[in-house]
């Protein structure tokens, strides 16, 4: 009998133990479940959860409910949220160094600007980010940037002349827009489908996953696919969770961020391919081909600002990479 209820004593303890050291992590980020970023989130919640036998699972809040991205970043510096998969936009607002990849027409394609992101360039400003009490776990993807907008087509910079865009809080993009004659309107991303709607801004540039997945054809009736910027993103966790975990959890972690980075790029990918008609068919006309040789003539001038900023031999160690 004492046996039993020693054993039974013991099953309890290590039950409770068990559910004790259970922890949920709240990951936030800005668009639906169903998108890029709630892909490459839930691939990585479910890989940490598998991979620390459910000692660690997620809680997701998607569609901007803990805030816009910035609001986000700050929250996990300060420990009061966990993770944001988040675009760069507002990154180097906390870690200058990101900044560089921002710069619009650096990167030629989704090969080059990933080859990148995974070599050393890349890595190399991951590591610059526990300095700044934050930890980044890895790159993920929000994609190619491209315009739209209420009123006209744009195939050059002079069509987009005059136009209130709606931008990130981010300088080198405002930097650039502005050399296309674009009134940069910075502006948080949960307040831009209304913003849209009302007419307080002409248009907006996003990568087509988040074109698609925020419903902006409702609200925009031109799409221009000019690839102005490549957009990557950011799976950045708070060192109050990182600093308490293992040697071997934090494996696991940055193990679950690649597999998340590489999910992420692959529906990425997939938006792409068929987004594209789908916003054709929501009402959208779309400018397939745009003069790209002027966008980046009308470049020059902010490229001026962006090598004294950057150094040119870093902007080139980026166009370099093959």
């Amino acid at each position: 009998m004492k046996l039993g209820t020693l054993a039974a004593c013991l099953s309890l303890a290590l039950g409770a133990s068990a559910f004790a050291q259970t922890t949920t992590l709240k990951i936030g980020y800005a668009t639906t479940k169903e998108s890029h970023y709630g892909v490459g989130s839930t691939v990585f919640c479910d890989e940490v959860e598998k991979g620390t036998q459910g000692r660690y699972k997620c809680q997701h809040f998607p569609n901007s409910a803990l805030g816009g991205e910035r609001e986000q970043i700050e929250a996990v510096q300060l420990g009061t949220q966990d993770l944001v998969n988040t675009s760069t936009g507002p990154v180097g607002n906390f870690v200058p160094e990101v900044k560089i990849v921002d710069i619009p027409f650096l990167f030629r394609d989704y090969d080059h600007a990933r080859k990148v992101m995974d070599g050393p360039i890349g890595q190399d400003i991951l590591a610059k980010f526990p300095s700044k009490g934050i930890i980044a776990l890895a790159w993920t993807e929000n994609g190619f940037r491209h315009m739209t907008n209420s009123k006209r087509d744009i195939v050059k910079p002079s069509d987009a002349a005059g136009l209130k865009m709606r931008t990130m809080e981010n300088k080198v993009h405002m930097d650039g827009y502005r050399t296309f004659g674009i009134l940069p309107t910075p502006m948080a991303f949960p307040e831009l489908f209304g913003a849209l709607q009302q007419g307080t801004v002409d248009g907006q540039e996003n990568p087509i996953p988040v074109i698609l997945s925020a419903k902006f054809a409702q609200v925009q009736n031109h799409l221009s696919l000019t690839a102005h910027v490549y957009s990557p993103a950011l799976l950045l966790l708070s060192p109050r969770v990182w600093n308490k975990l293992s040697d071997a959890d934090k494996k696991v972690f940055v193990e679950a961020a690649r597999k998340a980075g590489a999910a992420q790029r692959k529906k990425v990918n997939e938006d792409e391919n068929n987004g594209i008609a789908q916003l054709e068919k929501d009402g959208m006309k779309v400018i397939r081909k745009v003069d790209g040789a002027a966008f980046r003539d009308a470049l020059k001038p902010a490229y001026a600002g962006y090598a004294k900023e950057f150094g040119a031999d870093n902007i080139k160690k980026i166009s370099d990479v093959q």
